[in-house]
């Protein structure tokens, strides 16, 4: 019998699972953990962290699973984008990695802007120029902490030091990648003309592999620590919302997504890189060449609802969903703008903060628990309307993360996006998007499209949008943007207020 391991690298938690060729999942084990935001706008973590909690969930995993590890065929990863590790000649964490969510590097990110100039970001970059991407992280540990720049010999992604750890061998994929800022999405390469305009050196930055390919064995080390068979095949793997996208089945052109995970996003598949002339939305490299995402993508999505839920005594979220399913489309005129650490699509602004508006006598927490679902909701409806300003429309899209979990926040979504939503079997998309890549790589699947016909299935039930729900969610959505309108000079300068303190 062969298995399949997928390790998914979130923000806030690294999961372990075990399928078998036809999708079934075997095992699972999963490790929480917290960034560090030593700094207000600081986002940071230890890599080392990620690794050991990458060992104790294969280790576990591997238990449940009662089978010899050398059945383990393929091993890939999916991990949380953007994010800046810098590693030493000696192979040795420098400091804590800086996460996507970090807002520190404004001044590096005008200095990319002024650089290169617009046009040319639009042109070649073809993305926001934002915080907590890895290029003006890696700039702002240059212009900050040059005792830590000079050490700097390799900068690559999250996940790619989980693979560095398991093979030995520094690597990084063309997902992942594009989505430094320092990659060019045409040419599927890293950017000599990006690197010189920053005077960054291009030998810092590893070799890429496609999605789906090999690039070493599990070394000795590793296996010691992990309990994986070095015959075990380790490969490449991506970025969350492409492997994501293969957990779902969303592999072709015109498929589309809608994601609440920590961070939000909807994402859709195209054979032709979309630029957008406006930089509010992220066109990335896909599973395999030829195939692009175009995705909008949210600060703070289920974030926000585990941020409000920790404001009180925490509640189960179970009743979390029955206290919401009470409560009338509108929250009893509650909105709720889910810009807790800034915003990316459309407003692309690091220095916003959230804000709850229309909260009366009458609001109660369940009234203030549904805001914070609708706003996330809305925010991911705005994103989805910038996408079809550029041509990109879905019929009907695959629901992910922990809102597919949540029955009412699933109607929702259906209800404000006036589109039916179904949701794939299992909860891990993400793993089973890396298990379905190390099967490719393993030579267990011919290619992605197979494994995703033989591994992924679907719930038996599809969410359809009800016509008189969204009518109302129509009027608060228009109040939704209004009130940001109204408010985005006040709320960006009670942000930086805030930092100053």
């Amino acid at each position: 019998m062969a298995y399949l391991m997928g390790i998914d690298l979130g923000t806030s938690s690294l999961k372990t699972i075990i399928i078998d060729e036809a999708g079934n999942v075997k095992a699972l084990s999963a490790r929480p953990y917290q960034f560090a935001s030593p700094h207000g706008g600081y986002a940071e973590h230890d890599p080392r962290e990620w690794w050991q909690a990458c060992c104790e969930t294969v280790k576990e995993a591997l238990a449940a699973l009662g089978a010899p590890a050398s059945e383990v065929k393929g091993v890939s990863f999916s991990g949380q984008m953007h994010g800046a590790v810098l590693l030493d000649k000696d192979y040795q964490v420098i400091r804590p990695a800086i996460l996507h969510c970090d807002a520190r590097s404004s001044a590096q990110v005008e200095k990319i802007k002024d650089a290169l100039g617009m046009e040319r970001v639009r042109e070649l970059v073809m993305n926001p120029v934002y915080t907590g991407f890895l290029l003006p992280s890696l700039m702002w540990v240059r212009d900050n902490e040059p005792e830590n720049y000079e050490k700097v010999k390799y900068a690559f992604l999250p996940k790619d030091y989980l693979k560095f750890r398991m093979t030995g061998e520094v690597s990084s994929d063309y997902s992942d990648a594009s989505a430094t800022l320092a990659f060019d999405i045409k040419q599927i390469c890293w950017s000599e003309e990006i690197l010189k305009a920053v005077d960054i050196p291009m030998d810092i930055f590893p070799k890429c592999y496609g999605t789906a390919e090999a690039t070493g064995h599990v070394c000795r080390a590793a296996a010691a620590e992990t309990g994986l068979s070095e015959k075990t095949v380790v490969v490449a793997g991506g970025g969350d919302q492409v492997m994501q996208g293969i957990g779902n089945g969303t592999v072709r052109e015109g498929d589309a997504s809608s994601n609440i995970g920590t961070s939000g996003q909807v994402s859709f598949q195209s054979s032709v890189p979309i630029m957008n002339p406006a930089l509010s939305t992220n066109t990335f490299c896909g599973y395999k060449k030829g195939r692009w995402i175009t995705m909008g993508a949210i600060m703070n999505a289920g974030l926000s609802l585990k941020w409000f839920n920790s404001l009180f005594e925490t509640a189960d979220y179970n009743q979390i969903n029955e206290q919401v399913a009470k409560v009338k489309p509108g929250s009893g005129g509650v909105i709720f703008l889910p810009y807790l650490n800034g915003e990316r699509t459309p407003h692309v602004n690091p220095n916003l903060s959230g804000m709850f508006m229309g909260v009366n006598l009458n609001t109660g927490r369940p009234e203030m628990t549904r805001a914070v679902m609708e706003g996330v909701a809305f925010a991911l409806y705005q994103c989805i309307e910038v996408c079809g300003k550029l041509g990109l429309r879905a019929d009907n899209m695959i629901a992910s993360g922990g809102g597919a979990r949540s029955g009412p926040w699933l109607q929702i979504q259906a209800d404000i996006f006036d589109i039916p939503l179904k949701v794939a079997d299992t909860e891990e998309q993400a793993g089973l998007g890396s298990a379905i890549a190390a099967g490719v790589g393993a030579g267990i699947y011919r290619d992605i499209e197979e494994g995703c016909s033989r591994a992924v299935r679907y719930q038996d039930f599809t969410v359809y949008p009800d016509p008189a729900r969204h009518k109302v969610y129509e009027e608060y959505y228009q109040l939704y943007k209004d009130t940001y309108e109204a408010s985005r000079e006040v709320l960006q300068q009670v942000t930086l207020m805030g930092r100053r303190q």
